[in-house]
């Protein structure tokens, strides 16, 4: 095991997939000279020259729409998007194009493409660039979503959303880069749509993916201390969803938080929810409790923009709330 960033795990899944597959390729903006926004793609450029590894304008839409068509041609892009929130630009291609392809094509062509990049709110953005937009791409049928929240969990899912044939939906976050982990040293993947239990418990059935992972960790820390034990449950992967390992914990603990840095209203937490409270109505001792950012734009004041997210006192208050009910 080696002990690396988040940003490094995926570098190396990207690397080792280049190398594995001649038919991968990079775009996006910067990804080249500029070795990546967020230098995931730091040094690719020099390996693999700009054949493989291309810088393009400030254009979404287009460029997106040309990994759309490579992939129908027999190569496996890799789109990424310097953050999710300038995606929407994008949103025809990946509705009406790649999602849709093979149902509209017969089952001729595959979309063999994995569109990737930080979503969520960061630090001092303010509206327009702080949105967790996961709702939009789990809502639309053809595309597999994945949201890892460790370095191993984003390098052995990356690495297998590459070799997938679908499009993939790969969501990361600014502020997860810089999280280290251990890694592997040998190669694996992950299979998609199998979630993990990051903590065992059995009092409550903490749900959630993606950055929250850490707040949740340090909340279930907290409840500890106070003779509570919360299991956390990571998603990892929201579509496909591993529903049996979420019914499988609050059938154990009989209580569930979801965790969901979205918005509350048509959340994928929400959504969570809702299939819990339905599936599990015989195994639950009080209803189910979301914990979400605030239906409101992101202030760009620090403080603000904090009381607006999920925090670890919200957290531990909503488990408090569904074992004291």
């Amino acid at each position: 095991m080696s002990v690396i960033t988040y940003r490094e795990a995926l570098r190396q899944a990207i690397d080792e997939e280049m190398s594995r597959d001649e038919r991968v390729f990079l775009l996006g903006e910067e990804v080249g000279q500029y070795n990546g926004a967020y230098k995931v793609s730091m040094g690719l450029l020099e390996k693999y020259g700009e054949e493989r590894v291309k810088d393009t304008p400030i254009t979404e839409l287009g460029f997106t729409g040309l990994a759309v068509g490579a992939a129908m041609a027999g190569l496996r892009p890799i789109c990424e998007w310097m953050t999710f929130n300038f995606g929407i630009l994008a949103l025809d291609q990946v509705v009406n194009n790649a999602a849709k392809m093979r149902h509209m094509s017969g089952g001729q062509f595959n979309v063999p493409m994995v569109i990737r990049g930080p979503n969520g709110p960061a630090e001092f953005l303010s509206s327009q660039h702080s949105q967790s937009l996961t709702a939009y791409f789990t809502h639309v049928p053809g595309l597999k979503v994945i949201a890892p929240a460790t370095p191993y969990d984003a390098k052995g899912l990356l690495k297998s959303a590459i070799r997938d044939d679908n499009p993939v939906i790969f969501l990361e976050g600014e502020l997860m880069y810089a999280w280290k982990g251990e890694v592997p040293d040998q190669e694996y993947t992950i299979p998609i749509g199998e979630a993990d239990i990051k903590r065992k418990g059995r009092d409550v059935s903490i749900v959630t993916f993606s950055k929250p992972l850490k707040i949740v960790e340090e909340a279930a820390e907290e409840l500890a201390k106070e003779g509570i034990d919360a299991e956390v449950v990571d998603l990892r992967s929201l579509k496909p969803l591993d529903e049996k390992s979420i019914y499988s914990s609050v059938a154990k603990t009989n209580r569930c938080v979801v965790v969901d840095e979205s918005w509350p209203v048509n959340s994928f937490g929400s959504y969570v929810a809702w299939l819990v409270s339905k599936n599990c109505f015989d195994d639950l001792d009080a209803p189910v409790e979301l914990v979400s950012s605030e239906d409101v734009p992101m202030p760009y004041n620090h403080s603000l923009e904090l009381a607006v997210q999920p925090s670890v006192e919200k957290i531990m208050a909503a488990a408090k709330k569904v074992l004291y009910i």
